[in-house]
């Protein structure tokens, strides 16, 4: 029996299995989410609140679009004007609605996809987050951290 071809078969098996590994054994599945209606004040409690950068928006059960920190810190400009910050960002938040702020033509993957296929996509476009759907319900989100914590372990 040759051993240096079984153990190339063996570590040829192991790198295809992680190429089929599913984008469900890496997303976040108890994912925070903002009802459309909802104040940017409490989507900056969010952010704060469970050190997230991300959050899917939903209208009932469907998912509409996707609000980051980052579009949060665009808006709140005067941060650096004023002492009184807080009130500055309620004042600020108050001018506008989740909707006019969240990212609205938003790709989403299916629980079926790989964490290849996941990782191509991030890697093609400008956003560090995608809604994981399965029969169009929300039932997870992947972010780039997700991906690099997932190849971490892998060394």
């Amino acid at each position: 029996m040759n051993f240096g071809n079984e153990i190339m078969k063996v570590k040829s098996l192991k790198r295809v299995m992680k190429q089929r590994s599913p984008i469900t054994s890496i997303m976040t599945k108890n994912v925070i989410t903002l009802n459309y209606t909802d104040d940017l004040v409490t989507a900056e409690k969010l952010f704060k609140e469970f050190h997230i950068r991300h959050i899917p928006v939903v209208n009932g059960k469907e998912i509409i679009g996707m609000l980051s920190y980052t579009d949060l810190l665009r808006i709140s400009f005067a941060d650096a004007v004023y002492d009184d910050e807080k009130k500055v960002d309620t004042v600020v938040y108050n001018m506008f609605t989740i909707e006019q702020v969240m990212a609205k033509n938003l790709v989403t993957v299916n629980t079926s996809a790989t964490i290849k296929e996941v990782a191509e996509i991030l890697s093609k476009n400008e956003f560090h987050a995608l809604p994981v759907l399965k029969n169009d319900r929300l039932v997870g989100i992947v972010t780039t951290t997700d991906l690099i914590l997932y190849l971490l372990k892998q060394f």
